[in-house]
């Protein structure tokens, strides 16, 4: 006679995720359980741990030929999630708990040898993909709860272990059910580096402002020691706090790659890879689809420090996200896509020695050298980037005279960003995500028409510098920005002149 169970769970797959029907079959037969429907190494081990833990528990482990099956079968399956849901199978089949008792929810945990239920990846699709599919009950573990009430109208149950499950299903002791609390107060703490700590470095400071305030990729040049670093690491204060339905999807994709199983993220990312990350670390990828570091910046800050320091080739797959703001991954068990809006921001040396056009030191490079290490940067990379600031040297005498007193430039800053965003809001009221520096060309013509002053200056300068297309709507973009941060209704010539400046050529020999 077969005893099968059936107990819904749920395949992360991308960003999203598939329902997935965990069936169990008790034959008779010599003991042992097989687990079939693609699984990966992970599943298969869950073979161990659902065994000690339904043991350890003081429950009954059948004694009997056991079969698994995780359907659809054609769709493989990775993590340890499903141990949650096998056990509830195992146990549903050995008739210790009644099919009705975990028909009506979904259900999702890893399990320790004794019992307990330990976090996992991912739980936020998890919780999407059940409401998406009509169900309004799940079963996860407490460390998951706070990131899973995220996700509005689901009854979420913490299950600290496998005995508690149990008996809640068998109505002898109810599970506590989640109450969503407000996040830690340790997420919006003072940012670590403000305007307020650099000394000078005015041009910079503008630059990063026009940058936060209409979301433009920005390059930092210069020599070594003068600040590029330390001015990129104010960006992410200057930007303004992540709404609930960011705060959403940023948490979301963390917890995908494991890099936060409990907590709500709340500020901004802010991602610094090395230059020796892959070109799959900084895209995403890996045997089973994972998010890169383009998307774990979704709607913060990807900083690559030395960018030249970066192969080229790992440069160049950023072309396809800065420009699509989203990048989809294929390989061979699966495909994905991924949100990948986020600000560039690179600091570079002119030159291998770090000193060419510096007035205090002499440039030891060739010629040849000064234009191999520049060429790194490709010109269709370079088009993606909004302004290019030249950040100078600071005179050594007066690097002790600068005295931190109070935080004024900072607090202008989110004032006038502030208000440029507003204006933003307004002006795309029928597209509430777009920003200044996201509109399409189509989008520049309709929302930013140029009078025919500024139109002159534009072209003339366009022949003159040889702007690209993309290059010519950029500096548009930028200069409704600069508009926006001084409240002006319409783009000036004014407003054109400054973001031409950030239209300049690198270095010249």
């Amino acid at each position: 006679m077969s005893h099968v169970a059936k107990v819904i769970s749920v395949a992360p797959v991308g960003f999203t995720g598939h329902l997935i029907e965990v069936e169990s079959d008790m034959t008779r037969g010599l003991p042992g359980l097989q687990i079939v429907g693609l699984g990966n190494k992970a599943i298969d081990e869950a073979k161990e741990r659902v065994r000690s833990a339904i043991s350890n528990s003081s429950l009954t482990y059948p004694a009997q030929r056991l079969t698994i099956n995780l359907a659809p079968a054609e769709l493989p399956k990775d993590g340890t999630h499903y141990d949650v849901p096998i056990a509830l199978a195992l146990l549903t089949s050995s008739g210790q708990l009644r099919p009705e008792q975990t028909a009506s929810a979904v259900f999702a945990g890893e399990l320790a040898l004794d019992g307990t239920l330990r976090p996992i990846k991912g739980a936020i699709t998890i919780v999407e993909t059940a409401r998406s599919n009509g169900y309004n009950t799940i079963f996860l573990p407490t460390e998951n709860a706070q990131q899973a009430s995220l996700i509005p109208g689901m009854t979420i149950y913490e299950t600290p272990n496998l005995v508690s499950l149990f008996l809640h299903l068998k109505g002898e002791k109810l599970l506590k059910r989640h109450q969503p609390s407000i996040p830690s107060s340790k997420q919006h703490a003072k940012p670590a580096i403000t305007l307020d700590d650099i000394y000078g470095q005015a041009q910079a400071k503008r630059a990063l402002i026009i940058a936060a305030a209409g979301h433009h990729n920005v390059l930092l040049t210069g020599p070594p020691g003068t600040g590029k670093s330390m001015l990129a690491k104010t960006l992410p204060g200057l930007l303004p706090e992540l709404s609930l339905d960011e705060q959403l999807v940023v948490t979301k994709l963390h917890s995908l790659v494991g890099i936060t199983l409990d907590d709500i993220i709340t500020t901004r990312p802010f991602r610094t890879p090395h230059h020796t990350a892959s070109k799959t670390s900084l895209i995403g990828g890996g045997t089973t689809p994972q998010p890169g570091e383009v998307s774990l910046a979704h709607l913060g800050v990807l900083f690559l420090d030395e960018m030249p320091e970066y192969p080229r080739a790992t440069l160049e797959v950023l072309r396809q996200p800065l420009e699509d703001k989203m990048v989809t991954v294929t390989r061979a068990r699966g495909r994905a896509t991924y949100p990948a809006d986020f600000m560039l921001v690179g600091t570079m040396n002119p030159c291998p020695c770090g000193y060419f056009g510096d007035p205090l030191h002499e440039c030891t490079c060739s010629s040849t050298q000064i234009l191999a290490y520049q060429k790194r940067l490709s010109g269709p990379l370079m088009d993606r980037i909004d302004m290019v600031v030249s950040v100078n040297r600071i005179p050594t005498e007066q690097l002790l005279d600068h005295h931190i007193t109070d935080t004024s430039q900072q607090q202008r800053a989110h004032r006038t960003i502030a208000a440029a965003l507003s204006s933003q809001a307004t002006r795309y009221a029928e597209h509430p995500s777009l920003r200044n520096g996201n509109l399409s060309s189509p989008q520049v013509r309709h929302y930013l028409p140029l009078t025919p002053d500024c139109k002159r200056l534009l072209d003339t300068a366009g022949s003159k510098l040889g702007l690209s297309p993309r290059s010519y709507f950029k500096t548009i973009k930028v200069a409704r920005t600069i508009a926006d941060l001084e409240m002006a209704p319409h783009i000036t010539p004014a407003h054109l002149s400054e973001a031409l400046q950030y239209r300049q050529v690198i270095y010249t020999l």
